[in-house]
């Protein structure tokens, strides 16, 4: 189907943004999984949105180039978010602020799930700590957000100027990052030759999810977009990417509208909880890592390309199918699982 992707790049530019990537991503075929006989003869691709060099990359970069055109344009000298010990946000936060000569506090909340000694000490939060960011633990029971509003007030009296950063980096203008990921696809499909019935991504505070799709929506693509929910449940994950997506468009084309039916959210590889190991998470970590060398999460993106293989085990794609899954990065958060793989 053709697209137009003037009418989004122009609305893009209307925001302050600073680069952070070193350019494009590659999308690449799977080529050794795609030839798998239970892959039905469908054809995987990656777009590397862990091939982003700063602070050990991953997709919250996208995002962090509008919040943090935001908080520059704004004045700010201090960047605050928060996140749980093993947030991938809350890392590369804190490298952006060490990039640009911003202090950064981060506000840490204990995993439900975890408490051994590699995940409350190892993998992302080894990382905030090189990157020179203050680190506050939160001790269960004390909700961030409040925190965040108090520690704001308490930098403002020492005549600072924070910035927050949204949870995820996941607000509306946050999202615009994946909106211009949305236009770096379509070209490279065109320039590929090749057109992606299916984009597929985690869905955790839905940022990337609602950004995609505002992009493809507002250029006219007809690329799907699907995300597996790492977080909420399947409802309530479909209700925020609905309310979120549309807030994306508001910015973008305040005179867009978005039905209900373009949300695809599936839920079924979410687990116990958030951030709980599954079978069917190990496994397709385990393939991709054997049959491609490449490292994708515990928390995000090996759940999704669970979800992912599973459909086309199912047949629920047909032969021939080209299928694009976003490798969103959080790679640091494997070494926080060791014992998972035990």
């Amino acid at each position: 189907m053709p697209h137009d992707l003037n009418l989004l790049d122009a609305a893009l530019a209307a925001y302050p943004r600073v680069a952070l990537l070193e350019g494009p991503t590659p999308i690449q075929k799977l080529s050794r999984l795609s030839g798998l006989p239970d892959l039905n003869g469908c054809n995987l691709y990656v777009k590397r949105d862990d091939l982003t060099g700063l602070g050990g990359g991953g997709n919250k970069l996208r995002k962090l180039e509008f919040l943090l055109g935001e908080a520059l344009a704004e004045g700010a000298d201090t960047l605050v978010t928060w996140g749980g010990f093993q947030s991938n946000h809350a890392r590369l936060t804190a490298a952006v602020a060490a990039r640009h000569g911003l202090a950064c506090d981060l506000i840490l909340t204990p995993s439900a799930v975890r408490s051994d000694d590699d995940f409350c000490h190892n993998g992302n939060v080894l990382l905030d700590a090189l990157f020179g960011a203050k680190v506050h633990r939160l001790a269960r029971g004390i909700v961030p957000d409040t925190y965040a509003a108090e520690l704001v007030d308490t930098l403002k009296g020492q005549g600072k100027k924070p910035f927050v950063m949204p949870l995820g980096g996941s607000s509306p203008r946050g999202s615009l990052g994946y909106a211009a990921c949305a236009s770096e696809i379509l070209r490279q499909a065109d320039a590929l030759g090749v057109h992606f019935e299916q984009i597929i991504v985690p869905n955790g505070s839905a940022g990337t999810h609602s950004g995609l799709l505002a992009g493809v929506t507002l250029a006219g693509a007809s690329s799907h977009i699907l995300g597996y929910s790492v977080l909420a449940t399947e409802e309530q994950a479909t209700t925020t990417t609905l309310e979120k997506t549309r807030q994306v468009l508001q910015l973008l084309a305040p005179s867009s509208t978005l039905a209900d039916t373009p949300i695809r959210v599936d839920g079924s590889q979410r687990g116990d909880a958030y951030g709980a190991p599954t079978e069917a998470m190990l496994e397709a970590l385990r393939l991709l890592a054997s049959q491609e060398g490449l490292l994708t999460d515990p928390v995000y993106g090996g759940k999704a390309f669970a979800g992912l293989l599973a459909a086309v085990r199912r047949g629920d794609y047909p032969a021939g199918s080209n299928l694009l899954f976003v490798m969103t990065g959080g790679m640091p958060g494997l070494f926080a699982y060791r014992s998972a793989f035990d």
